[in-house]
């Protein structure tokens, strides 16, 4: 992968992150950077999933393909926000 393919997979990592953390309702007391983890995992799986089912883009924007990817980002906020709660509570 070039350095531009790694610099994308950031970019549009924090872009999905953001977006599963904005979905997530309530304060999330996570590091950016993790989101931006979340966020290209998300990015990664969602369009795997969105390819095996048929939805990836082919030509236009990939809104299908977008909203797995942001679901997917959620939930792994909301998962990540759970288990920085209970290690600084416990």
């Amino acid at each position: 992968m070039a350095v531009s393919g790694i610099i994308s997979a950031i970019i549009i990592g924090l872009i999905i992150g953001a977006l599963g953390r904005l979905v997530v309702p309530g304060r999330q007391a996570i590091p950016i950077w993790l989101t931006v983890i979340i966020g290209i995992v998300a990015a990664l799986i969602g369009t795997a999933i969105a390819g095996a089912v048929g939805v990836a883009p082919s030509g236009g924007f990939g809104w299908i393909q977008l909203i797995i990817q942001v679901v997917l980002a959620a939930i792994g906020v909301a998962l990540a926000a759970g288990v920085y709660h209970r290690r600084s509570v416990g």
